[in-house]
């Protein structure tokens, strides 16, 4: 029964978030369980696509994200993959109509990955669009339901939640991306002489787009609220704790929140929820 296979499908999409991503396992637990299958689809998608070009070195890792794409859009035109990731995906793409573009658009910033070491501004604002502000307008897709009127009022505050998510994980992930994969996504800024001056215009960048994106959250349905208000307490905590970092220690390690402190930030998060205090 093809059934079966489905359930296996979405488990191993919920396995692969779980093994990647504490903090967006610990979100779509709280959103409404109607949308835990499809938005574990997404992000065990993106994971997949994103693995190939950080993580496959050694291999044809431009024909295997070729390959990625072609499958991709074969499996939601039949509704149907042998592999389980994209089976489940395309799932969540035919039932909450996710458009195509995104999709594609995801794939090109994946694909920046492969040939592209810097950035300017222009690919820079390209390369946030791909690779994070879509990727959240494909769970708003989820979210919304079909309210094309929602969708279109809440985009723009997704397009900058995802944004900071993304600038939050370059920050923490500049020594690893600079020093091991040779990548430097910030424009203007050279890594080489990175330095507080430097980070802090970074920082300030990230902090507009953290005040747009909670505006959004306070906008959303409630079965999306609590579970996308909790990701963005962490990653803001994150970013805190990266802000009282100096960028010495930045370009040397990779800052971290404690388990312990995810608890905590848990439990905050859902007694502001509780109180209406977003």
């Amino acid at each position: 029964m093809k059934a079966l296979f489905d359930s296996l499908s979405e488990e191993v999409s919920k396995l692969t978030t779980r093994k990647y991503s504490t903090s967006f396992s610990i979100g779509i637990y709280f959103l409404d369980k109607k949308f835990h299958i499809p938005i574990y689809g997404i992000y065990g998608f993106v994971r997949l696509a994103d693995e190939i070009v950080d993580s496959f070195h050694g291999y044809k890792q431009k024909a295997l994200l070729q390959e990625i794409r072609e499958n991709t859009f074969q499996a939601i035109e039949e509704k149907i993959s042998i592999n389980p990731i994209l089976n489940s995906f395309q799932h969540a793409v035919n039932v909450y109509k996710i458009d195509l573009e995104l999709i594609d658009i995801f794939l090109n910033s994946m694909e920046m990955d492969l040939k592209q070491k810097t950035h300017d501004i222009n690919s820079y604002q390209e390369y946030i669009l791909g690779s994070a502000e879509v990727v959240g307008l494909m769970c708003l897709k989820t979210f919304s339901e079909g309210n094309d009127s929602l969708y279109k009022e809440l985009k723009p505050y997704a397009k900058r939640l995802g944004a900071a998510f993304q600038k939050i994980n370059f920050l923490r992930d500049l020594n690893m991306d600079f020093h091991t994969l040779g990548r430097s996504y910030f424009p203007k800024i050279e890594l080489q002489n990175f330095n507080d001056q430097q980070k802090l215009l970074i920082e300030k960048e990230i902090y507009e787009d953290f005040k747009q994106g909670l505006e959004g959250i306070r906008r959303l349905p409630n079965g999306a609220r609590l579970g996308v208000y909790v990701a963005y307490v962490y990653f803001y905590a994150l970013f805190q704790k990266i802000r009282a970092t100096s960028s010495e220690r930045i370009m040397r390690s990779r800052i971290r929140i404690s388990n312990q402190r995810k608890i905590g930030l848990l439990i905050h998060s859902y007694l502001r929820f509780s109180f209406n205090k977003l």
